[in-house]
Parts: C-alpha cells; sequence; structure tokens
C-alpha cells in the first residue's frame, strides 16, 4: 500500500466487517465501508475540499470520523482532528468570533449536529453536522448529503508523502501512517475478524495510527466500544501496569509508544 485511499481499494470489497460502533448500532462491512469513504470523497469535492486542504474533524469516536479521515485522504487532503472549545467568547464580543474562525483554519469542519451550528468558521469554510440534520438549513447534513453522492471514485494516484494528517504542529505524510500501522498490525499479527478498540483521543496521531489504519492495513476491524463491548486488541491512553488492568482487552498499545 502506498496511500491511505488504498484501504478502500475496489478490490478490498468484502463481507468481512471493517467498522463497529456500538453505541449506534451500526456495523460495516468491507464492501460497504469502500464505497461509504468514496461517497465522502466525492462529498468532500463539492464542498470544495483539494489536495492540500484541510478538513477539521471534532475528536469523537464516530464512524463519521473514519469516513471525513479517508475522504480527505482520497482527495490528497489533509485531516486534523480535535476541534476549539465552543464556550462564550470574551468582552469584545467580535474578537473572540474571530479567534476562535482563525483556530478553525479549514476548508471543512466537522462536528455532532447539536454542536456545529456553534463554531464560528472563516470565509470559505462550510460547516458539516452529522448524528441527526443541523438545525440550521445552511449545515450540510453528514448521512443525508454522503448518502447521496456517487458511490464510485476514480483512481486518483496520491503521492505516499502527501500530508494526510496533522496534529499539534507536526505533519504526518500517507507513507508515515501506513508504515507505522503496519508495524503495529504485524506487532499484533492481527487479521480479517479481529476487532481493535479505540480508547484513546483521535486527535493523538498514535490512535488513528494503531486504532483506525492499522486494522484497516490487515482486513480487521476498528471498534468504536461502548461500556459493554470489548476488542481483541485495544489503543488506549496510557499503558497500565499489567494487561488488561485498563480494558476489558488483555493486548493493549499505548498512543506514546506508535509514534
Amino acid at each position: 500500500m502506498n496511500a491511505l485511499g488504498d484501504l478502500v481499494a475496489r478490490d478490498r470489497r468484502s463481507e468481512e466487517t471493517a467498522l463497529v460502533a456500538p453505541r449506534e448500532n451500526r456495523t460495516y462491512d468491507y464492501h460497504r465501508f469502500c464505497t461509504t469513504a468514496w461517497k465522502t470523497g466525492n462529498f468532500w469535492r463539492r464542498r470544495g475540499v483539494h489536495d492540500e486542504a484541510t478538513v477539521a474533524v471534532a475528536d469523537d469516536p464516530e464512524p463519521e470520523a473514519v469516513f471525513s479521515l479517508l475522504g480527505a485522504a482520497l482527495l490528497g487532503a489533509r485531516t486534523r482532528f480535535g476541534l476549539p472549545a465552543t464556550g462564550e467568547t470574551g468582552d469584545s464580543g467580535q474578537t473572540g468570533d474571530s479567534e476562535k474562525a482563525a483556530d478553525l483554519d479549514a476548508r471543512v469542519v466537522v462536528a455532532p449536529h447539536d454542536e456545529i451550528g456553534d463554531y464560528e468558521v472563516p470565509p470559505g469554510c462550510q460547516r458539516v453536522g452529522y448524528g441527526g440534520p443541523p438545525d440550521d438549513p445552511a449545515i450540510a447534513h453528514f448521512e443525508r448529503d454522503v448518502w447521496s453522492e456517487n458511490p464510485s471514485f476514480p483512481e486518483t494516484p496520491i503521492d505516499p508523502e502527501t500530508v494526510a494528517l496533522v496534529a499539534d504542529g507536526d505533519e504526518f505524510t500517507h507513507a508515515d501512517l501506513l508504515t507505522a500501522a503496519e508495524e503495529v498490525a504485524d506487532d499484533w499479527g492481527l487479521e480479517p475478524g479481529d476487532e481493535v478498540a479505540v480508547r484513546a483521543p483521535l486527535a493523538d496521531p498514535g490512535t488513528v495510527v494503531a486504532g483506525l489504519v492499522a486494522p484497516l492495513v490487515a482486513g480487521a476491524a476498528v471498534l468504536f466500544p461502548d461500556d459493554e463491548t470489548a476488542g481483541d486488541f485495544a489503543v488506549v491512553a496510557e499503558s497500565g501496569d499489567s494487561p488488561g488492568e485498563q480494558t476489558p482487552e488483555s493486548e493493549t498499545i499505548a498512543v506514546s509508544t506508535v509514534v
């Protein structure tokens, strides 16, 4: 694999599970997963996302976060997980809004439908809400609008050295993410049927590598667990004193050890 788009290549479509989100009672096999990633790429293109543009996504363990990343990657764009707080502005009002807009320097901002309307965005930036229709009709609705897109995507070669992820001022290329993910997948011996639980923030690049990219590289599944589910492996913010001490999974990896 040379680029993240290879994770959703046509020949990867199968009935094997790719993504599980029990809180929403959603499961994607690789066929539906690839198709939804292509639809997201087409949707981002229509929203003005292009190579080197940025898609800013809420640090929220939901399927839309994964599809936002892959849709951007298919276009050679960058993803940044984590949005600034939406609390009240300072006494100056307009200055606070301006500062928040500057913090959201992106072509598209993606957040839950009941939060996306709170974000001030810079000129040219578009807001997209998920989890339900946004109150403001000017804000795009992820599920509805992605569903209506073309379920295919033209082959678009991406240079492996293209930046795919930005986090805390650091940049990670497609090659960086895939190489690190392949190491995790090999260390764990990941294979189809395995599930990797994401128990660390997506804003940490180690979570993206080990929790999202590694299982997809191996044809395994990403799991966004609820309180009653457990995976075969887990990505955690900090490693415990012994396996399984902090999570129901016996095999864990701390994000700080990944990248």
